[in-house]
């Protein structure tokens, strides 16, 4: 429940007027809001975490080994020049690892001289509460704990991979998604447990690399919130890269060997691989936080439970970012973010928008706004569909994809958009397209009359308007 804004204390003397704890996507935002509103405002982080898990572990060098890994394996060029055209026959982990620390360094860089524009505090070192209003800061290898004071603490510790107690990790032959990254090699055969987003991204990355990749998932399907059809679509194209799924299999135990581990599923399977990679979800970075001092705590994940406007049961500290759980993305965190800032500082309060778009860096990438078939169905709402697959696109050809598609999901009483829902080379780009439609309540008419660039794959919402637009056309012809 909102108990709305509170003031400063004229009466109490704080070093900053916002103390933000963790300098990722999220704490960034926050930060920097504050300070657009003329508050003094620090931040605290370890010198090594500059911009969070999201640019040293996470989303950034994902997504760069990602890029590297297609342009390397020459991946998307094989429609047009054969499946054995190579970029580079012998990939090496020194090659992929050279595109992710320069995105890496220029990115902190992009970081660092943000906050000193806007005139915001670096404090480097590992924060825990002493208090509401205060924070002990250890600036580690030898340094001094000092403290420092705030009238308001905004946290945005984030979260780290979460680690099963039964598993013996060694950051070599088994390791979580933070350390995968770190590979000595690339591995001849993978296991991948947890068929989740981050998951069916490292499991796609590796196949692209020519690994050996077995999934492994007690569910009995994968990525269950996306739309069906586009999911057939990855499992079709990640099999093509010899990819093998268990699905409604439990991993017992994982042997660790000298130059293998062997994963033992509970139905009695053995899976021999090169490495074995726990996708077992993320842990609240919380623990070291000392939150009963401030007269908080969290859940057994490690996640801060928050009111709408992101505050803690503590009247003046905040929580934001994947550190309060789901939807826990980059791009909602920032947001988050923003948002708290300015309810901290008194600003008018404002909640997130609605349409927050999924998407998923697999090869092929996915990417997804508003509802999906089966929702709509559930909930007894008609639609209906319009498809343009990218193999129709002058654009599609051009860029050699030919598995591509864009649905749309149609309200065929008023022509409403209710679900976008994209596969394919560009995916999580042109699904803003449909995104901007939906919050401006546009409908389908106004792509069917868009004119847009030729040759683009932005196309697609046409040749899907269009397709949907004709079969609401001929079943009103029928009914009426």
């Amino acid at each position: 429940m909102d108990r709305g804004p509170r003031h400063c204390d004229a009466e109490q003397v704080y070093d900053y007027d916002v103390l933000v704890l963790g300098s990722g996507p999220s704490g960034q935002k926050a930060a920097i809001a504050a300070s657009k509103l003329g508050r003094r405002v620090g931040i605290v982080d370890r010198r090594d975490m500059i911009g969070g898990v999201c640019i040293n572990t996470g989303t950034v060098p994902s997504k760069t080994l990602r890029e590297a890994v297609l342009y390397l394996t020459g991946l998307s060029q094989r429609d047009l020049y054969g499946s054995n055209y190579r970029v580079k026959d012998e990939i090496t982990v020194s090659d992929l690892a050279a595109r992710t620390q320069h995105v890496i360094a220029r990115q902190t860089d992009v970081i660092r001289n943000q906050l000193a524009r806007n005139k915001i505090t670096m404090i480097t070192g590992i924060g825990r509460f002493a208090d509401a209003h205060s924070i002990w800061v250890d600036g580690g290898s030898g340094g001094r704990e000092s403290k420092v004071s705030a009238d308001k603490i905004i946290i945005a510790a984030g979260t780290r991979p979460a680690r099963p107690g039964s598993v013996d990790f060694d950051d070599r032959t088994i390791v979580d998604s933070d350390g995968v990254i770190n590979l000595q090699a690339v591995p001849r055969s993978m296991v991948v447990v947890g068929a989740g987003v981050i998951g069916m991204e490292y499991a796609s990355m590796f196949a692209a690399l020519g690994t050996k990749v077995t999934v492994v998932e007690r569910r009995e399907k994968m990525l269950d919130f996306c739309d069906d059809e586009i999911i057939e679509s990855l499992k079709y194209h990640l099999r093509d890269l010899s990819v093998t799924f268990r699905f409604g299999e439990e991993v017992a135990a994982v042997e660790r060997h000298q130059t293998a581990a062997l994963c033992i599923l509970k139905s009695g399977k053995k899976i021999v691989a090169d490495t074995v990679m726990y996708s077992a979800g993320r842990q609240g970075q919380t623990e070291d936080l000392a939150l009963e001092a401030a007269g908080l705590e969290a859940d057994r994940r490690g996640r801060i439970e928050v009111d709408v406007n992101y505050r803690t049961a503590t009247d003046n500290i905040y929580a934001v970012g994947d550190v309060i759980g789901f939807p826990a993305l980059a791009s909602t965190s920032m947001e988050q973010g923003r948002l708290a800032a300015h309810h901290a500082c008194g600003e008018p309060a404002r909640e997130m928008h609605q349409l927050q778009p999924i998407g998923i860096y697999t090869i092929p990438e996915i990417s997804f706004v508003g509802k999906t078939e089966d929702e709509l169905t559930d909930a007894n709402t008609p639609f209906e569909v319009g498809i343009a697959r990218y193999r129709e696109l002058a654009r599609g050809q051009i860029v050699g994809d030919s598995y591509g598609m864009l649905k749309l999901l149609v309200a065929p009483d008023d022509g409403k958009l209710l679900g976008v829902h994209v596969f394919g080379t560009g995916a999580t780009d042109i699904v803003h397209i449909g995104q901007a439609v939906m919050g401006c309540g546009g409908t389908v008419d106004y792509l069917v009359d868009a004119v847009f660039n030729y040759p683009t794959l932005s196309e697609a919402y046409k040749v899907a308007a269009l397709d949907a637009s004709n079969k609401i056309r001929n079943i009103t012809r029928i009914d009426g």
